[in-house]
């Protein structure tokens, strides 16, 4: 069996790889899936404690965060499609004055 702390090290790579590249990327879709990739690291956490703690309770806020991941995914993606429409451009650069 795997030991949990091999676990906790993935999630933690994975956890930076997705906070570089969401302040490094400038396009609004690498930075959305960015933030997809933090929240998997954070079910990967909760899935290497479930065999500590109750498994039906980290298993019960796994399944919060993908309910909370896919609706994030159907709202972040039809925002960015709003904005491609209206200014024909995703880059975080193009997108400063959206006031209006």
């Amino acid at each position: 069996m795997i030991p949990a702390g091999h676990f906790f090290i993935v999630a933690v790579v994975l956890f930076a790889l997705g906070v570089i590249a969401f302040f490094v990327k400038k396009d609004l879709i690498m930075q959305f899936m960015s933030v997809e990739v933090m929240l998997n690291a954070a079910n990967l956490a909760f899935l290497a404690l479930a065999p500590r703690a109750q498994a039906a309770e980290a298993q019960a806020v796994v399944l919060f965060v993908i309910t909370v991941a896919a609706a994030e995914a159907a709202v972040g993606l039809a925002i960015i499609l709003v904005v491609f429409r209206r200014r024909k451009a995703v880059r975080t650069e193009d997108l400063r004055g959206l006031k209006g």
